[in-house]
């Protein structure tokens, strides 16, 4: 007929449709991988939070006036107290498989604990040791009640109802991207032993598998076991064989294999226990510092659970349950308080990224991760020759696992409308405030040795720091701030920033799928019922 449209051809193109779950996940929350595959799998999550557990402690203890014993102490009660927060994160938080484990965050508040005037007088480390790790205690038993109020209280599922996928794009994004500097400079301390597990990695994981055409999935689950063995054994024949003899002593530290002092430190058996350090001390300027650390932490523990749901294959994670995940959190840092972790905990996006490497999201394998943690933290020598391993080793995993998280982020655009200005001025304006912010805080600081904000009020510039000093954090808030004052009542509006998508996420009951993903165990819903 004259005229007429000619038919549409086979292969024309169409946009890819959107998920609200992942495809293409082996084993999501509930279905777990059979026992020998689910063990080797948890030892592998124990074995990536290894990485941020030792290099913490290895850099605070040492400041704090601490030796060889106390580091591998502390790094077995950091452990130990991982293992106890994940169970608990897993039965009764979010009961998503996130990994609970060290966080930079709270780095900069002990540090500012650390060089507190009150214990420059002590000439001996040990009693100096003992002091401030009983100063970090008060505050961070002090910082957790923020966020078990914040979240026990529902306060933070009001707050996260606003959260559109626009919104939500650039927080989850630098929650991985925003770690750039823990990447590559580390692996580049020690290239020759760095280098190759990036390579190892990216051969075993996205290579192997397609050439092989392999229905078993071996080397791409267990690219980072395969990788670590390898190169570990390749740094221990360099460390026996002397290639590092004559290294200035910073190469050493970073390249051999017997330099980190834990093996020898260790204790065979023992069990840490609250108060092992003495009676935790308060002082009312390091509790506001530490709850300031806490805050950020709890907003870029929010993006990471969102990035541990994607990879899950789960659905959006409902308010009500990020509320009382953030809760079981902030229980987590009272529990390091009580412990002496030096540290407080939140989600820890390395192992968030591995769920994305291994395509296994079972809530059962970050459980035996956690049995794995708590075991090894028990028998020290064991667990201290794992810990053993040269930091670049963990730098060159922080590379892809960072990366996956940050991909999860931006995966959360095909909710959004991404032809209009107003979502490219939101877009842009937040990623680029995150990265460029913190970054002057960071050059300031390391230039002037203090923050930009350096009132009378140490505490005070403590807060301000920390908050800016966090890329997820300021880039979180400017998004979500935008996108809840432009024009955020107009229908066209409404559909750009992707909102109608995830309306039926806002409560727990508003999709069927919830029940399946996040309901308590033991019929513990009908005493916390989620809303």
């Amino acid at each position: 007929m004259a005229g007429a449209a000619p038919p549409p051809k086979q292969d024309e193109l169409v946009p890819h449709p959107v998920k609200d779950q992942l495809p293409n996940v082996s084993f999501c929350i509930t279905s777990p991988p059979p026992w020998p595959e689910a063990i080797l799998l948890g030892f592998q999550h124990y074995l990536v939070m290894l990485g941020t557990t030792v290099i913490i402690p290895t850099a605070l203890v040492p400041q704090m006036g601490g030796g060889n014993d106390e580091k591998a102490r502390v790094i077995q009660t950091l452990l130990f107290v991982a293992g106890i927060n994940t169970l608990f994160q897993t039965f009764f938080g979010t009961r998503l498989p996130a990994v609970m484990g060290g966080s930079y965050t709270f780095v900069m508040p002990t540090i500012s604990i650390i060089l507190a005037g009150r214990y420059s007088d002590i000439v001996d480390p040990h009693e100096k040791f003992l002091r401030i790790m009983r100063g970090t205690q008060g505050a961070l038993i002090v910082a957790s009640t923020l966020q078990i109020i914040i979240g026990f209280s529902g306060l933070w599922r009001n707050v996260t109802r606003f959260l559109s996928p626009l919104s939500a794009v650039p927080l989850v994004a630098l929650a991985g991207f925003g770690l750039y500097e823990l990447g590559f400079p580390g692996v580049a301390k020690c290239v020759e032993i760095g280098l190759p597990v990036i390579v190892l990695l990216v051969i075993f994981s996205q290579y192997l598998p397609h050439a092989m055409h392999s229905e078993r999935h071996v080397f791409d689950r267990f690219a980072v076991i395969f990788s670590i063995v390898i190169v570990w054994l390749y740094a221990y024949l360099l460390t026996v064989g002397g290639a590092y003899r004559h290294s200035p002593p910073k190469t050493q530290l970073h390249c051999r294999t017997d330099r980190s002092g834990l093996v020898g430190g260790a204790p065979w058996i023992r069990v840490p226990y609250p108060f092992q350090w003495g009676a935790p001390t308060f002082d009312a300027g390091e509790a506001f510092a530490m709850m300031a650390a806490s805050f950020v932490a709890l907003v870029e523990s929010t993006g990471t659970f969102m990035a541990v749901a994607r990879y899950a294959s789960a659905t959006p994670v409902p308010p009500s349950v990020l509320s009382r995940g953030i809760g079981w959190q902030g229980i987590g840092i009272l529990l390091d308080g009580l412990f002496g972790t030096a540290n407080g905990s939140s989600v820890s996006v390395e192992n968030a990224g591995l769920l994305a490497l291994t395509r296994v999201g079972s809530r059962r394998v970050v459980q035996l991760s956690a049995g794995f943690m708590i075991f090894f933290s028990i028998l020290g020598k064991f667990g201290a020759v794992f810990a053993s391993i040269p930091a670049p080793i963990f730098a060159a995993l922080y590379c892809l696992f960072f990366a996956y998280v940050g991909a999860a982020g931006l995966s959360f655009l095909q909710f959004c409308n991404l032809n209009s200005f107003r979502t490219k001025f939101i877009l842009g304006f937040s990623v680029f405030m995150g990265l460029s912010v913190p970054q002057y805080f960071n050059e300031y600081t390391s230039v002037a040795g203090y923050g930009p904000v350096h009132t009378g009020a140490r505490w005070f510039n403590d807060i301000i720091n920390v908050i800016f000093s966090s890329k997820p954090f300021v880039a979180g808030f400017v998004a979500f701030l935008l996108d809840n004052t432009l024009h955020r009542h107009d229908s066209a509006v409404r559909k750009d920033r992707g909102f109608h998508w995830w309306h039926k996420f806002r409560s727990f009951m508003g999709d069927t799928r919830s029940e399946e993903f996040y309901s308590l165990p033991c019929n513990l819903n009908k005493f916390f019922p989620s809303v």
